[in-house]
């Protein structure tokens, strides 16, 4: 950190602790490396039991397993009879998948090497994938039809192996309904989650008909998300709680409350941060330190949502594990 302690905003006082899962996170990111473990203890102190590693570059699922590995053989070289605390760390899995803000970057021999990672090592799911519109490049018709082709592509090797879906929707949404309504995928026997939702009520609906969990991010701590909080609401007064989860997307999408401003600045971190912002080198590298998300946040966005929703935040907690759980076709008991 470069800046000076006296224009770093002081540690916000986190909520009472309940049992979570971050459903989407980048943990593995290089930003990550120098205290990824202290990170890692962390969070698992803020009530973060199961974190998951989601792929977006082929290049970098290697990355992911090394991570994976990585954590649990530090934590268990560091568990000592006299210190129980070194014993506590989220579980850690992993996701594969091909984003599309990055199809530029992806080739024919990467979706054939995720099929064939996929039916090797089983990961809990597959994502990011999905459709991605934000720029006036990834709209172009060939870019776009390569986008298409990925994501259907992906959806059939998790019909394969019947496996959840992370979608990753940008100024898309329309499209990729299209798309899984036509598509043999059916998120209501294998799960699946529309990661960061950034709809309106309607696609928000639309997305729970068809079986999908919304995935709630630090954005919804923004009083300013307006659209987002309206669709969120919009979701659950149809359908009830058991349509949400929450995620990180860590080191991006950092809770208002937990931005350190940078004095340098003058500013914010931007609720749309570095990942989706670029498309060369590696993805992370404009993250600063000092505003970079991490695991330890996520009660953040269940405490907002618990205000936003009027639902108290104990019962809150207990339904977004299980419909965690329901999404990733997992069984992990929930323990207070």
């Amino acid at each position: 950190m470069t800046t000076n302690d006296s224009h770093i905003q002081s540690e916000p006082i986190l909520p009472r602790i309940y049992p979570l899962i971050d459903t989407h996170t980048h943990f593995d990111a290089p930003v990550f490396d120098n205290d990824r473990d202290l990170l890692t203890r962390k969070a698992y102190e803020q009530g973060v039991r199961h974190l998951v590693l989601v792929g977006y570059l082929y290049q970098h699922f290697e990355r992911m397993y090394a991570t994976e590995q990585s954590i649990k053989q530090t934590l268990q070289s560091s568990i000592t009879d006299n210190d129980a605390q070194d014993k506590s760390a989220p579980n850690v899995h992993i996701a594969l998948g091909l984003h599309p803000f990055y199809i530029e970057r992806h080739n024919e021999d990467d979706l054939k090497n995720v099929a064939k990672k996929v039916a090797e090592q089983r990961p809990l799911a597959i994502g990011e994938i999905g459709l991605d519109t934000f720029t006036a490049t990834m709209k172009e018709p060939d870019i776009f039809a390569k986008q298409e082709r990925f994501f259907k592509a992906q959806l059939d090797i998790a019909v394969a192996h019947q496996l959840p879906v992370m979608l990753h929707i940008r100024k898309a949404h329309a499209e990729v309904l299209a798309i899984l309504k036509a598509h043999e995928y059916d998120a209501h026997k294998l799960g699946g989650i529309a990661h960061s939702f950034s709809g309106g009520v309607q696609e928000a609906k639309a997305f729970v008909k068809l079986g999908f969990k919304l995935g709630v991010t630090g954005q919804i701590t923004n009083p300013n998300a307006k659209k987002l909080r309206l669709a969120i609401q919009g979701a659950v007064e149809e359908y009830g709680l058991t349509c949400l989860v929450i995620e990180t997307d860590c080191p991006d999408m950092t809770p208002i409350m937990c931005q350190k401003r940078d004095s340098t600045q003058g500013n914010t971190q931007d609720s749309r941060s570095s990942m989706h912002s670029q498309s060369t080198g590696d993805e992370y590298d404009d993250v600063p330190i000092h505003d970079r998300n991490e695991p330890a946040n996520l009660p953040w966005v269940l405490s907002t949502l618990s205000e936003l929703l009027d639902v108290a935040p104990a019962v809150l907690a207990e339904q977004l594990w299980h419909n965690s759980c329901t999404a990733l076709q997992t069984t992990w008991t929930y323990s207070k």
